[in-house]
């Protein structure tokens, strides 16, 4: 099951890959100007070089001042001035795409999560009508696994890969070299069909064994998933366990598909709200945290930590229901995860100093059963 956490960490990865398109960003924006003042090689007339590099130092330094909000002063050079100008737009506007982008990118990543485990699922019905069809050893334990027919029986199942796209019709050729490579050759499963009448027992084992060992462990079922998912060593242990719930679900005849979300309406408010309102973040939030980070500017924290700083201080601002305590205590979480060694103590008294601050200046205000009081 998706849980806030899960969702916290897709966010942080967005904001990540947002700063990174920031900065891409500004120096496009520095090659713009770079290349208006620039030698014409083109022209006939004589180019004054020194007064070209004079115009560009010119406009690199005002570009960066009005780019930081220090300077907005204009230039007596109308060349110089278009230059700026163009050069902020291109900046602005490759900012606004790539918000645009990454926001409904987070959710498309989500739901993609349902198809991988949809595909899971099937490439064990897969492999089923594979050793159904082999001629030379029995694999009729396997085929006739109740578990794998149950899964092979759910019409949600079915109905639900066509909607997605999930089967397998196009890669049969890679499911085969699968089950010739990887089943067929397994210890454990020569020995699941060797058996004469496998108990049920012996049938969870293996069950388990091939979905944990051989299609989500290390080899190249796995790889061929890490391929399609690039946030695959995050995203396999949510389907691992999404497949498990299945697998336990079975009652002798059926089995239950899970539901990525329990209200997927309210997660995606969640994470849009959270994703926009973290990069709005006012700058006296951020002077806040270069204040406690030893006057450090926030542009200089690693990038990790000024992420997952910044969402917790939004969390704290524009989601009145949510505890301080809980937003802090998901944050440290995601900083030993996924910062350096030291930023959980780092992140946490920084979080800790800084809810203080915002909830003596009425920064913070919480609403709602038990939240009159969040210290």
């Amino acid at each position: 099951m998706l849980n806030r956490r899960t969702i916290r960490i897709k966010i942080m990865q967005s904001l990540f890959a947002f700063n990174q398109c920031k900065e891409a960003n500004h120096s496009l924006a520095l090659d713009l100007i770079e290349e208006r003042f620039q030698p014409d090689l083109n022209s006939m007339q004589v180019q004054d070089k020194e007064l070209l590099r004079g115009q560009k130092k010119a406009a690199l330094q005002l570009f960066e001042k009005r780019f930081k909000g220090k300077d907005l002063t204009e230039s007596a050079d109308p060349k110089i001035e278009k230059a700026i100008a163009d050069a902020l737009d291109l900046f602005n506007n490759g900012v606004t795409k790539d918000q645009a982008f990454l926001s409904k990118n987070i959710i498309l990543e989500i739901e993609k999560l349902t198809t991988l485990y949809l595909s899971v699922l099937q490439l064990l019905v897969e492999f089923a009508e594979l050793a159904s069809a082999e001629k030379k050893v029995n694999h009729s334990n396997f085929v006739n696994h109740p578990i794998i027919k149950a899964i092979a029986a759910n019409e949600e199942l079915s109905a639900q890969l066509l909607k997605v796209d999930g089967g397998w019709q196009k890669r049969k050729d890679s499911v085969r070299g699968w089950f010739k490579d990887v089943i067929k050759e397994d210890s454990l499963y020569q020995e699941f069909i060797a058996e004469k009448n496998p108990k049920e027992e012996s049938q969870k084992v293996l069950i388990k064994h091939l979905v944990r060992k051989l299609i989500l462990g290390a080899g190249s079922i796995n790889d061929f998933f890490e391929d399609q998912d690039i946030r695959w060593a995050e995203d396999r242990d949510i389907i691992k366990s999404l497949v498990d719930k299945t697998l336990k679900s079975f009652d002798g005849g059926k089995v239950a598909l899970q539901k990525m979300s329990l209200d997927w309406e309210d997660d995606k408010v969640f994470i849009n709200k959270l994703f926009k309102n973290t990069i709005a973040l006012d700058e006296q939030y951020k002077q806040l945290i270069a204040k406690n980070t030893k006057n450090w500017e926030v542009d200089r924290l690693p990038l990790t930590d000024r992420a997952i700083l910044e969402m917790a201080l939004s969390e704290m601002i524009h989601f009145p229901n949510i505890p301080v305590k809980v937003t802090i205590n998901e944050y440290i979480e995601l900083s030993k995860e996924y910062s350096t060694p030291k930023s959980r103590q780092f992140v946490n008294g920084i979080l800790d100093v800084m809810s203080k601050t915002m909830k003596d200046s009425g920064a913070i205000k919480k609403s709602g059963r038990g939240l009159i009081d969040n210290k």
